[in-house]
């Protein structure tokens, strides 16, 4: 029964086996570094292009710096051409990225027309090659997140497993759901446990995870260790909750007041980081995830959302907390 532990990746020796999964806008900076102080093993960032990379793009660019407080991390990358994943590797490892993750389940279609995310799963030799393209670039290991299926009907986790590892990936990082499930439903732990039959490398499951009664699901799998993504997000210290958990220990509630705590505190990070109006409209993208569960909460987002400087959000923060 795997339990929560340091493991080793390739060359790397991560700390424990609970990862905070990447998502797109809201796994930067401040909310890695945050995770950290929640218990996270490593903090995967959320994705790059590697196609903007190669152009210059100063934001993409931008989204590659690291902090040492940030780490360690994995910087997710995609893309759909060899020689700019192994370019966008390249340019990651340079600004101290600990693991290099290409992206080959992301369902969204304005990825996917690109010729990347999850519709690489439709060429397994070709995604095979980006692994393999990226591997050959850098020192620092390789993995690949990818999901079980396109469709439901049609599993295909194993195969494009086996191909990444034979191409050098470090570890396998994959969603037990299909892309057509985009983030909703049941996870597929059968599927889930079938590639971690076929295969040698870690297998990092994801998916739903939510706390430490379906991280056990997921690790009697045969999971070597768990992405958590969107449970993370208004409860950054799941990882230590469900660490505790998994020994038996009590796990304390995050209760209203210390959430918003917590989220106010990474709103002043926010803008810190990025200035106050990238900053505060960043904040408004999860108020959802930290702002609920007490009795006025609707009103209290909405007037949150309309609030343009930290000054004001202090202000209404400030109200709340008498």
């Amino acid at each position: 029964m795997t339990k929560v532990c340091a493991i080793q990746i390739g060359s790397f020796l991560a700390p424990n086996n609970l990862w905070l999964a990447p998502m797109a806008g809201v796994t930067d900076g401040p909310f890695r570094a945050l995770c950290l102080r929640g218990g996270a093993g490593v903090v995967c960032a959320e994705m790059v292009s590697a196609h903007a990379v190669h152009y210059g793009n100063a934001r993409s660019t931008r989204m590659l710096q690291i902090t040492p407080r940030e780490k360690p991390v994995s910087m997710q990358i995609f893309g759909s051409d060899e020689a700019t994943i192994a370019e966008a590797a390249r340019a990651a490892e340079a600004r101290g990225a600990d693991i290099i993750d290409i992206n080959a389940g992301c369902p969204v279609k304005k990825i996917n027309k690109a010729g990347a995310g999850c519709v690489l799963m439709k060429d397994p030799l070709h995604l095979g090659r980006l692994v393999a393209a990226a591997v050959k670039a850098v020192k620092v290991p390789v993995t690949l997140k990818t999901r079980i299926a396109l469709k439901r009907s049609t599993i295909l986790g194993p195969e494009i497993a086996r191909i990444a590892e034979s191409e050098g990936a470090a570890a396998i990082m994959m969603h037990a759901r299909a892309a057509e499930d985009m983030h909703t439903g049941a996870p597929n732990l059968e599927a889930l446990a079938d590639v971690c039959a076929a295969v040698k490398i870690p297998v990092f499951g994801n998916g739903g995870i939510d706390g430490a009664e379906m991280a056990q699901k997921f690790f009697d799998t045969g999971c070597a260790g768990l992405l958590i993504g969107r449970a993370a997000v208004g409860n950054p210290y799941i990882f230590s909750d469900i660490k505790k958990g998994l020994a038996g220990e009590k796990v304390t509630v995050l209760n209203h007041k210390r959430r918003a705590e917590i989220y106010l505190a990474l709103i002043e990070e926010n803008v810190a980081h990025y200035g106050e109006r990238i900053g505060v409209g960043r904040s408004k993208k999860t108020a959802g995830y930290w702002l609920r569960d007490f009795p006025g909460a609707a009103d209290f987002r909405a007037k949150f959302v309309r609030m343009e400087t930290l000054a004001d959000i202090k202000k209404l923060f400030a109200s709340f907390f008498s």
